[in-house]
C-alpha cells in the first residue's frame, strides 16, 4: 500500500499519480487534500509520514508546489526518509543508496510525464544494502539522539 498526499499546490499532480497507480493495480490511500482549496502542506506531509513510519503503508508520495515544504514535513516524522526528486537518477539512487521510503515531488517543478517516470522508478527500485545499510543506520542514529 502506498500513502499519497498533497497540499493544494500538488493537488493536480496527485490526481495524475493516483490514476497511474490505479492503472498499474497498485493500492494506495489518499491522505488529502481533496480539493484545490488553499491548505497547509505540513498536515499532509505528516499524515503520509505517519502512515509509512507506522507500517500501515510501505512507501509514501508527497506533493506540493515545489516538493520542498512537504518533504520537510514528512522528514519530521521519526522513521521517515523523504527524498525530493526532480529526475530519474535521483529517484533510483534515493532508493538504492538511502532506502528512502517517501518520495517528494513538486507539481510546479516537474511535468506529469516525468513525474510518473520518477514514481515508477521509486516504487520499482530496491535498496542495495551492504555499505549503504551502515550509512542509513547512522541516519537513524542521528534521529534517535535528537
Amino acid at each position: 500500500m502506498i500513502a499519497i498526499g498533497s497540499d493544494h499546490g500538488g493537488f493536480h499532480l496527485k490526481q495524475e499519480i493516483m490514476r497511474h497507480l490505479a492503472d498499474k493495480g497498485i493500492e494506495f490511500h489518499d491522505y488529502g487534500t481533496y480539493s484545490e482549496e488553499s491548505c497547509d502542506y505540513p498536515d499532509f506531509g505528516e499524515a503520509v509520514g505517519r502512515a509509512v513510519a507506522s507500517g500501515e503503508c510501505e512507501r509514501g508520495i508527497v506533493i506540493c508546489g515545489t516538493g520542498i515544504g512537504i518533504s520537510l514535513a514528512a522528514n519530521k516524522v521519526r522513521g521517515v526518509r523523504a527524498a525530493l526528486c526532480g529526475d530519474c537518477f535521483s529517484a533510483e539512487m534515493c532508493r538504492r543508496h538511502n532506502d528512502a521510503n517517501v518520495l517528494a515531488l513538486g507539481e510546479r517543478v516537474v511535468g506529469p510525464g516525468l513525474a510518473l517516470k520518477i514514481v515508477d522508478i521509486f516504487l520499482e527500485t530496491g535498496f542495495d544494502g551492504g555499505r549503504h545499510s551502515r550509512r542509513v543506520a547512522k541516519l537513524m542514529d542521528i534521529e534517535e539522539r535528537n
